[in-house]
């Protein structure tokens, strides 16, 4: 019985007209970084195990994918049978009250260090600060870098959220400067102006939420503080406060955050908010110093399209931001999950002995602008085909006629193919044409062959005439 194909959930396949149009996203956001000086690497889909623990939160950590080690290594650290599943199985027996599973085994802090070593990447940015770290000696500071690659987590699959999907980073490291971050904003405006998807950008900045954390007695409570404030938009006020008072956070601290959760007003309005209640914390002072200062440069170099805003609730809950954090959202379609995010990091590459290098970078989710795009179709119609003519013969003389003319089409930069079964029909030829979007047909005949004259038709209108191959290639480029 045949074996019935399927993939993994949270995982996609993508067709060529699908890929035509992510190419298109890639190219755009591609072409961007690079206007702004940034340089491509690229880093192993495979990261040890410790480069990527405890650097996203308990959350995060738990949404990494672990990788098996191969050989025996049950038989190694004593348990009976030595074979894996044997193993699985004769911890069951002696347990057999607990669900028991595979990624339980690979979040135990016992097991982890001998059953897995490695891991996938959860995302682009910490593998970036290894990289900075292990050729600090070739790169030139500040170090503007793009990425372009997949990245997976252990996530329930769902609409927007996926355990394989693309980000396409853009950080500078080496750097303290804010124009830095205003840059950025500006790349983000570049970027959904030209996909041509309205977006807000949400600000807000860690050093704000630590000041809020001092101020209402509970500094060392702040990642919790921040993961909780991050889920707002899902969880509600309720939801927070409840999953604040489990993680230990005083109620007498949850009432002095609620007028931070529940203010409304201008960026203008929550700025002199935040310098009230900031005023006898001086690192809350100085992220509303930042802020101001992000706010006031962009608004003078006026953007595009995208609107911008001071959200004083976002959070975002990976551990090692401490400045300006963005959050990006488009305002069309029934997509609500961020579509491009980021922030400053002041000390990411101190982890693996480079101290004192802060970086600061946005990544794009690349699946979730493709998902929003799709359903406002919003591609631009050349995206639809990436075939651009099709040469059509009648038989064997008409198709060797053709193929210098084909040749000398592609030396002109022009996407074309011919037809490759010379005894075809014409209505074959003409349907795969259609099926395949391709804009303009060449029709060869022995008429055309001996006039020189080509017979070019225009798919969508149907209108044709007789022309040399010189003029084609001049309509065409």
């Amino acid at each position: 019985m045949a074996q019935k194909p399927s993939i993994p959930k949270g995982t996609r396949d993508f067709s060529p007209n699908e890929m035509v149009r992510r190419n298109y996203i890639f190219d755009t956001i591609k072409h961007v970084f690079q206007r702004y000086g940034y340089l491509p690497i690229e880093t192993p889909a495979i990261e040890n195990l410790d480069t990527l623990m405890g650097k996203y939160g308990d959350e995060g950590d738990k949404l990494i994918f672990k990788i098996l080690n191969s050989g025996d290594y049950f038989g190694k650290i004593g348990f009976e049978g030595g074979n894996f599943i044997e193993g699985i199985e004769l911890l069951k027996k002696k347990n057999p009250n607990e669900a028991l599973t595979l990624n339980m085994l690979l979040n135990s802090q016992k097991l982890a260090g001998h059953l897995a070593e490695k891991a996938l990447r959860y995302d682009l940015t910490v593998p970036f600060a290894r990289y900075v770290v292990q050729h600090q000696s070739e790169i030139t500071f500040p170090f503007k870098r793009y990425q372009i690659q997949p990245v997976w987590r252990a996530d329930r699959p769902q609409k927007g959220r996926y355990r394989e999907f693309y980000q396409c980073d853009a950080d500078v490291i080496g750097s303290n400067s804010l124009i830095n971050e205003v840059e950025l904003v500006q790349m983000i405006d570049d970027v959904f102006t030209k996909l041509n998807i309205p977006v807000l950008i949400k600000i807000n900045n860690r050093k704000i939420l630590s000041g809020i954390a001092e101020i209402i007695g509970e500094a060392d409570k702040i990642i919790d503080i921040t993961v909780a404030i991050d889920k707002l938009d899902k969880i509600g006020a309720d939801g927070v406060n409840k999953e604040l008072q489990e993680n230990g956070v005083s109620t007498e601290a949850i009432q002095k955050l609620q007028p931070l959760i529940e203010f409304k007003g201008t960026t203008l309005e929550k700025v002199n908010f935040l310098k009230q209640l900031l005023a006898g914390s001086s690192i809350g002072l100085k992220g509303i110093e930042e802020v101001e200062y992000i706010f006031k440069t962009v608004n003078s170099l006026k953007l595009n399209t995208a609107a911008v805003e001071l959200d004083i609730t976002l959070a975002r809950g990976l551990n090692y931001y401490t400045g300006a954090i963005f959050e990006v959202k488009a305002n069309v379609g029934t997509l609500t999950s961020s579509i491009c995010g980021g922030g400053r990091y002041d000390d990411l590459t101190g982890i693996f002995g480079l101290p004192n290098m802060s970086g600061v970078g946005i990544s794009f989710g690349a699946d979730r602008i493709y998902d929003v795009l799709n359903e406002l179709n919003l591609y631009p119609e050349s995206v639809a085909a990436s075939t651009k003519l099709l040469f059509v013969t009648f038989g064997e003389a008409e198709q060797s006629y053709c193929l210098p003319l084909l040749a000398s089409i592609r030396k002109a930069g022009i996407n074309s193919e011919i037809y490759p079964d010379s005894n075809a029909k014409m209505k074959k030829q003409m349907s795969y044409a259609d099926d395949k979007k391709i804009p303009f047909v060449v029709i060869v005949g022995s008429d055309e062959m001996q006039s020189g004259l080509l017979t070019f038709k225009n798919m969508a209108s149907g209108e044709q005439n007789k022309i040399t191959i010189e003029e084609i290639i001049k309509l065409l480029s």
